[in-house]
């Protein structure tokens, strides 16, 4: 059953167009990943989703409802989160302080301190650390934090925007690691990420994004396979893991 159906999305900065007319869904209960190159339109396709950018043409439903006209905040009380490119925590708040204000849409202050304990279950380290102040954390444990700042809204729709950018190898297995686990608990995951290896292996399905149009798609282990997206996606995922290193 599709949750997000997006359809014939049209997106311009000024005179440019970011998006030609992308169409795609994501089903309840699945990973599903975007791929493309860097300026392919990936980002504007999530901030486009999340109210962020306008819509110069094109629909966006989700759950059967129309949201395509709807205010940020209102997106997210639908139940759709954004765990941004760069984490993007707040450095001079604590741990608690910023999962609470990934809940500042909520009222009742009993369900936000049990979501809280919720995210501390999933997130041991946050726990250990919530008096620290997120700019002292390291990269992996920010995006932790960015995660269960996302899950404070008790969000039916993850999306996130390169999860893995700027961590260490080790640090990318157990943020996809947790990836796994949130689809298990029945969340949806909207995945945009530059290493198409670890995002093919962990999706459902994917798309290829290119210049602004969805150009392949398929389940996550066909395009894994396929020889085109391995020459053109997986052989530079590969070279950025060894430099890394």
């Amino acid at each position: 059953m599709s949750l997000l159906t997006v359809t014939d999305l049209q997106v311009s900065y000024g005179g440019i167009e970011a998006l030609k007319g992308i169409s795609f869904t994501v089903e309840k209960g699945h990973i599903v990943t975007l791929i493309g190159a860097n300026g392919a339109g990936k980002s504007t396709t999530l901030r486009a989703i999340s109210g962020l950018v306008p819509i110069k043409a094109g629909g966006i439903t989700f759950d059967g409802r129309e949201i395509t006209s709807l205010m940020t905040s209102s997106i997210v009380k639908e139940g759709i989160v954004m765990v941004p490119e760069g984490r993007r925590v707040f450095p001079n708040l604590t741990v608690l302080e910023n999962l609470r204000i990934g809940a500042y849409l909520r009222h009742d202050p009993a369900e936000i301190n049990a979501t809280i304990e919720y995210v501390y279950e999933r997130f041991p380290r946050l726990k250990e650390r919530h008096w620290q102040l997120a700019g002292t954390l390291s990269g992996g444990e920010q995006q932790m934090l960015a995660v269960g700042r996302a899950l404070m809204a008790r969000p039916r729709l993850i999306m996130m925007d390169e999860p893995s950018l700027g961590l260490a190898p080790l640090v990318v297995k157990d943020i996809f690691q947790i990836i796994q686990r949130l689809r298990e608990e029945g969340i949806t995951i909207l995945l945009i990420e530059q290493n198409a290896n670890a995002a093919l292996h962990a999706a459902d399905y994917g798309y290829v994004l290119e210049t602004g149009r969805i150009t392949m798609e398929d389940t996550g282990s066909a395009l894994l396979n396929n020889q085109k997206i391995r020459d053109a996606y997986l052989g530079q995922a590969r070279k950025r893991r060894t430099e890394t290193v």
